[in-house]
């Protein structure tokens, strides 16, 4: 329990550094905008960037934690074992799904990188080393970090890059399918050992919400001898 927490913490740091970034940045552009009448000018860009990889890798942090939404209506009518299997097939279609998402992804980013895209319209049947690379194409506005200049050596032949390369923004398409895929294999792998019996969020939501309601009882009932406490003293004041 307490491994799987500090899993789940990782992630969700991620995820909130990421929405910090961008909050961060976006308020920075608007004091310098109104302010000192400057700004940022690679800063719309990165945002719109980081917001890309904040939605990919949420999606698959979604699956980790059975929180998309579905409807279970009918498949709460039928009996356990064939809702097993009903979820069982769900869980086979979404992997599918997600290994031609990660195909598409591979083969839109590889030659940015300067790797072969698959072949096969479908599924891979190999790989295309007679592509064309795309390791030249630049971001907008976004600056070259000293940091990152062996990809000049690596992908674009010793030239110098003037803007961030595409290949570094674009690489969250196949890790975050990459991920996607890897959380839907450990959904269907739940599912078959008997530790989850559906892919999406439904009746944690209406226990969440019970928890809720019972704790804002509380609260109120709290809140309630709280002020008859107060009331019994004002009232014993005034009979004094």
């Amino acid at each position: 329990m307490r491994q799987s927490r500090k899993r789940a913490s990782f992630e969700e740091t991620a995820i909130a550094l990421l929405l910090g970034l961008m909050t961060v940045l976006t308020f920075v552009n608007v004091i310098l905008r109104y302010v000192f009448n400057s700004m940022l000018v690679w800063g719309l860009e990165v945002v719109l960037i980081l917001f890309a990889w904040l939605v990919l890798f949420g999606v698959s942090y979604g699956v980790k934690v059975t929180a998309h939404l579905g409807v279970d209506a009918l498949t709460n009518t039928l009996s356990p074992r064939a809702r097993r299997a009903v979820a069982l097939l769900a869980a086979l279609f979404c992997v599918l799904y997600a290994f031609l998402l990660l195909k598409g992804a591979w083969d839109y980013w590889a030659p940015y990188a300067e790797l072969p895209p698959t072949t096969g319209r479908w599924f891979p049947t190999g790989f295309d080393w007679h592509a064309r690379g795309r390791s030249f194409y630049i971001t907008d506005q976004v600056p070259m970090p000293g940091f990152l200049r062996f990809l000049e050596d690596w992908i674009n032949y010793g030239e110098s890059y003037d803007k961030l390369p595409r290949v570094v923004p674009y690489v969250i398409l196949p890790v975050g399918m990459a991920l996607l895929l890897w959380r839907f294999l450990q959904a269907t792998w739940a599912i078959w050992t008997g530790r989850a019996d559906s892919l999406i969020v439904s009746h944690e939501v209406e226990d969440d919400i019970a928890e809720i309601g019972s704790g804002e009882t509380v609260d109120a009932a709290l809140d309630g001898d709280d002020a008859g406490g107060v009331a019994g003293g004002v009232a014993g004041g005034e009979e004094k």
